[in-house]
């Protein structure tokens, strides 16, 4: 391909009890490759491509395409619209939902079998397919070996992740279980209101009341109290993402909720587990929830911790 993966990395770099549990993501945060594949079959599906808002998508493609034959449905709903030689960067702005679907097509100037490729941008509170690689040409061996390696790094993160919740069901409850877990490791658990501090994002599915932070060894989390706020749906998180400033993403291993947010019930906590890679994580992040469906969502700024 005319750009290697490790140029668009720098690229992206430099770019800027009763109670409800919800899914715990067995996936490492990181930034995945997405191979796609063109056949010149007309009858094929369109692929469908993750973007978020504020989050930058770049596509790559092994053949030069036509600044001109590049089309997309909702362009005012896109901040950046970047088309290069053989690439193309999308960032979604905040006014592309969570849910919608919008069209992108793409034409190759050199006219060959298939002259054009269409994706469909599908809307995702916060996780984006950030690299797609597009193959008009049969691959090369280099990049199949490329995916094997993916896929084996991918598969020792599972069996990482495996072992990790065996370990954790296997220990005692209670404190006992954070002192078996290492959790604790000597120092305890720190505690900060934050709720001063935090700001929230315009249309909120439901309206935050107080927030805590915590911190423990390699371990943080956000304890978030939830109030109705007149939806006519209840409203329960089913995922969450912790981002920091530099765009560093928190392994989010657990989201918690005491219950569902909804008319005549009592304000709902909604706690967010994550896994750090240093005792002390800097600066301030924005966490970010989501329900089943991904179209009610709460976005929360300037969450720090102790």
């Amino acid at each position: 391909m005319h750009h290697s993966v490790s140029a668009v990395l720098l690229f992206l770099l430099l770019s800027g009890g009763g109670a409800a549990l919800a899914q715990s993501p067995s996936s490492a945060v990181g930034l995945s490759v997405r191979r796609i594949e063109l056949v010149s079959d007309d009858a094929q599906p369109a692929p469908e491509v993750a973007v978020s808002p504020g989050l930058s998508t770049v596509f790559i493609f092994d053949s030069e395409v036509s600044r001109e034959g590049v089309v997309i449905e909702g362009r005012e709903r896109f901040s950046v619209l970047d088309v290069g030689l053989s690439t193309l960067r999308l960032v979604p702005s905040e006014r592309f939902n969570p849910g919608d679907r919008l069209k992108l097509t793409v034409r190759f100037q050199d006219g060959a079998a298939p002259a054009s490729a269409t994706f469909v941008l599908v809307s995702h509170p916060a996780r984006p397919e950030a690299l797609v690689e597009v193959y008009r040409r049969k691959r090369s061996v280099e990049t199949y070996q490329e995916e094997v390696r993916q896929a084996r790094i991918e598969a020792e993160q599972c069996r990482e992740e495996n072992e990790r919740l065996r370990a954790e069901r296997s220990a005692p409850d209670g404190l006992t279980g954070l002192i078996s877990t290492e959790v604790l490791s000597g120092r305890g658990v720190e505690v900060r209101d934050v709720t001063k501090d935090v700001t929230q994002g315009p249309g909120g599915a439901v309206s935050r009341h107080r927030v805590v932070s915590y911190r423990a060894a390699r371990r943080v989390a956000v304890e978030v109290f939830l109030k109705y706020v007149g939806d006519a749906q209840p409203w329960t998180a089913k995922g969450a993402t912790l981002r920091g400033k530099a765009n560093e993403e928190l392994k989010v291993l657990r989201v918690w909720q005491s219950g569902p947010v909804a008319a005549g019930s009592p304000s709902q906590r909604v706690v967010v587990e994550a896994e750090t890679a240093s005792d002390s994580p800097q600066g301030s992040f924005t966490l970010k929830l989501w329900d089943a469906d991904m179209r009610r969502t709460i976005t929360l700024g300037n969450v720090t911790f102790p």
